[in-house]
């Protein structure tokens, strides 16, 4: 063996290393500069995200530091548009208000969100998308998403409509960041949910949107779209389902708590 290539073989180690400790920096640098930002982040959440502005102080402090914690673990790319500081904040928002009851919040699985300006074609479809979630990465319109969260009474709310997605890609399709007590409640969420998606496919008229009867994914993000933005219509309207959901995901928007039961 030549002496260059022991030297090669002896500084592997090294460069391991060397690599580990400037990955530590940057993340506890990262780390420091979103402390820093905190005040901010309070305020902007508070002004953008009606659940937040619903918590307590307690309860805003959990949910701001687990905000955080998804912000460190996402690559945020943009898409023809530029960024802003409350893009990356809200998105995680979106995703930490649909787990905030579950033990498991990041959607390990997915690395990477893309933050498209507008609708956008995919695929070979014909129709423009406002979201969709794949193998490699959540995507949004952010004029969509942001138009959604300001009119949070209709029902329609693209962040959490994929959000819902993402959580249902990481449980049943991949096993990072599986949550299982979500994973193994599903099934009695779909004793009741599934009856009533049967029904929506052959033209009843159901308190959900339409747009349910798709297929069971599209019926499951439906749901968490309604349960969030017209929780007492909800459970008024189908307080079975309704029921079933504040159980899978560990709360019930109508109480001042949200969560049931504290991880």
């Amino acid at each position: 063996m030549k002496p260059g290539t022991i030297l090669s073989i002896l500084a592997l180690p090294l460069v391991v290393l060397i690599t580990a400790g400037l990955k530590r920096i940057r993340f506890k640098l990262r780390n420091r500069t979103l402390e820093l930002q905190r005040d901010n982040f309070n305020t902007l959440l508070a002004r953008y995200n009606p659940y937040y502005r619903s918590l307590s102080n307690m309860d805003r402090e959990r949910f701001l530091r687990r905000v955080m914690l998804f912000m460190q673990a996402k690559e945020f790319k943009y898409v023809d548009i530029e960024p802003e500081e409350k893009m990356p904040l809200l998105i995680s928002a979106a995703a930490v208000q649909l787990t905030f009851g579950l033990e498991h919040f990041l959607l390990d699985h997915f690395r990477t969100i893309y933050i498209i300006k507008d609708k956008y074609l995919f695929g070979l479809y014909n129709m423009p998308f406002e979201g969709h979630v794949s193998e490699d990465g959540i995507y949004l319109s952010w004029a969509h998403f942001l138009r959604e969260f300001s009119n949070y009474s209709d029902g329609q709310n693209v962040g959490l409509h994929e959000m819902a997605h993402a959580l249902t890609y990481v449980n049943f399709t991949v096993r990072e960041g599986r949550d299982y007590a979500f994973h193994d409640q599903f099934v009695a969420f779909s004793a009741v949910g599934r009856p009533i998606f049967e029904r929506m496919k052959t033209g009843e008229s159901i308190f959900l949107d339409p747009y349910a009867a798709t297929n069971y994914q599209e019926f499951w993000a439906v749901c968490i779209e309604t349960f969030f933005e017209k929780s007492t219509a909800f459970k008024r309207q189908l307080p079975d389902l309704y029921s079933s959901l504040c159980v899978l995901l560990n709360q019930d928007p109508l109480t001042p708590r949200k969560i049931l039961t504290i991880n």
